[in-house]
């Protein structure tokens, strides 16, 4: 089997769901061969290992360990999924405090483990907060450490697929930026369905207020019909992540990245982006000037969160982070 890499990922959380899934679309992609699985969960992590071995990959050095040292040693990328998950009547942001902490570790394993790792996807919520700590406190480049976020515009090309009766892949420009949660700010005036702006389709302003509503809640959906968070899709969109920043086919959905200039200062938040060997790289969100307030709006939301966690001692105040992280 030919590999896009030989260089070791590690799957952070690998015992769950996501994790397990994130393990075996890395190897039906053919990523790399070198696949370390960590998680504190013993028992669920050797029974990854075992299926994983039981798929017979041809080619494959599937590892596993509960021991970040071992975990992170020699990693040049690195998907962690390896929060508490989200469970019915919780919003992302109830999982504020804890999983911020375990992000703080997280961080501070790759300083210590893989200081030279190439990237990193952080996927446990709230995203926009945990990889806001992993960068700061790994001493990464903002390039090299990205967040999920692609749910949220494949969630409304999901929604405006079915309002239209047309191929999902049909429709374009469907894009959501800022926070991942419930502050997400809804592009549509660039959609277009099968080549035609969604403007001219006759979608009244009160049903693209439920598609909207339907996309925000579209992580509760999931957890209402299957009793637990999406595993299925976060796994696969971070693994397409990760294969862009191996050399693989550039990733062009919204992704969480480190932003510092302009109207938004010291967050990470979703924007037009595309990630890439060299890295994630934004451009300014263009829109109308009914979006672009409601990316305003967001940003508040995420300035207010991390200025929590900022109280709670997690990261410090925004004035010392050149001391903990130079690059940003």
């Amino acid at each position: 089997m030919k590999f896009l890499t030989n260089e070791k990922l590690t799957i952070v959380g690998a015992a769950g769901m996501i994790g397990s899934n994130m393990a075996q679309t890395v190897m039906m992609l053919g990523l790399t061969p070198n696949l370390c699985l960590y998680d504190v969960y013993e028992p669920g992590l050797l029974g990854v290992l075992a299926e994983m071995n039981h798929c017979a990959f041809e080619g494959a050095n599937i590892t596993a360990t509960t021991d970040p040292a071992v975990a992170f040693k020699d990693a040049k990328y690195i998907i962690s999924s390896g929060g508490a998950p989200r469970k019915e009547g919780m919003t992302r942001e109830d999982l504020l405090k804890g999983n911020c902490q375990i992000a703080e570790d997280f961080g501070k394993n790759v300083k210590t483990y893989c200081p030279d790792v190439k990237h990193i996807v952080v996927i446990f919520n709230p995203a926009d907060l945990t990889g806001l700590v992993v960068l700061l406190h790994s001493g990464l480049k903002p390039e090299c450490v990205t967040t999920l976020a692609a749910l949220d515009s494949t969630r409304l090309q999901t929604a405006l697929a079915k309002e239209f009766g047309v191929q999902q892949c049909k429709v374009t420009g469907a894009h959501t930026y800022g926070g991942h949660g419930e502050q997400m700010a809804v592009f549509a005036s660039r959609v277009k369905i099968d080549g035609k702006p969604l403007s001219e389709m006759g979608l009244s302003a009160e049903r693209f207020a439920e598609i909207k509503h339907e996309t925000i809640q579209g992580g509760s959906a999931i957890i209402k019909l299957r009793g637990r968070s999406s595993f299925q899709s976060p796994a696969y969109n971070s693994v397409k992540m990760i294969e862009a920043a191996m050399g693989g086919e550039p990733f062009t959905l919204p992704a969480g990245t480190y932003v510092n200039s302009g109207k938004y200062h010291n967050v990470m938040m979703a924007m037009p982006t595309v990630i890439d060997a060299t890295g994630v790289h934004f451009t300014d969100v263009v829109g109308t000037a009914e979006e672009l307030a409601a990316l305003d709006a967001s940003y508040e939301h995420l300035c207010k969160m991390r200025d929590e966690i900022i109280e709670l001692g997690i990261i410090p105040p925004v004035a010392e982070w050149k001391s903990v992280n130079p690059n940003l």
